[in-house]
């Protein structure tokens, strides 16, 4: 019997506000688009937080670099809109460069007890032989902070103190840690319903993406791969994620 596919967006109880933290402008995009408008669609609030700028990418000689910055961080906010998301914030670190050093947890730690999330989204820190693009080395970085920042610091009111005396931001705790291209994915969000919008976001990349021939049969690839590892019937388009539930 064929399964609808608003039964499978399995959202855990109590989540009403997520944070998804990524390298890269058009991460969020390329690995949970269609998961952010189902969450958005069944009314969580969420946010996007992005490591860096995207300063190393694009495709075009004939563009000042010291230009990429502003146009990443523009496509960026412009994709997000797609989905519903406002709260688009950059910490801008270089592209390449990323590492997750104390000043990155730092930042992220901040941006988690402004923003309050019960689930936060972000790439895995383990690198996948299989589909090593996934493992760019800023996306492992960003997944390491943002790890160490949600176990134990941003629940630890005395780890990074100078963001309560001087900024006023009290400890949080984080319920649930969703990872984009883990190996081992043991969570899956039937997308097929949100593909054009996540079609329509990663387009608002111009720069990253104007070049690509069949963007939306790659990303239709992808999702219909990931849905026959979920066991979902064929047609259907999803999203996979290693869920972790964290301590309370």
């Amino acid at each position: 019997m064929s399964i609808e596919s608003t039964q499978r967006i399995e959202i855990p109880e109590g989540v009403t506000r997520a944070l998804v933290v990524t390298a890269h402008p058009d991460d969020v995009d390329f690995g949970a688009g269609g998961t952010v408008m189902a969450l958005v669609k069944a009314g969580v609030i969420v946010t996007f937080c992005i490591c860096t700028d995207g300063d190393a990418g694009g495709f075009d000689d004939s563009t000042d670099r010291s230009q990429i910055p502003a146009i990443r961080r523009a496509e960026q906010v412009a994709a997000a809109a797609v989905y519903g998301v406002t709260d688009v914030r950059f910490l801008g670190y270089q592209d390449g460069y990323l590492v997750p050093n104390h000043d990155l947890q730092r930042d992220i730690v901040r941006v988690m007890r402004q923003v309050q999330p019960q689930l936060v989204i972000t790439q895995s820190p383990e690198r996948n032989w299989d589909r090593l693009p996934s493992s760019h080395p800023d996306h492992m970085a960003a997944g390491e902070a943002t790890a160490r920042a949600l176990y134990p610091a941003v629940r630890n009111p005395y780890a990074f103190p100078e963001l309560r005396t001087d900024e006023g931001l009290e400890a949080w705790t984080v319920n649930w840690l969703w990872l984009q291209g883990h190996v081992e994915p043991n969570h899956w969000i039937d997308t097929t319903e949100f593909f054009s919008r996540k079609v329509t976001a990663l387009e608002a990349h111009a720069s990253q993406t104007s070049h690509m021939e069949d963007l939306e049969g790659m990303l239709r690839s992808w999702g219909e791969m990931q849905a026959q590892v979920a066991g979902f019937e064929s047609g259907r388009l999803a999203e996979g994620f290693r869920q972790i539930k964290l301590p309370d």
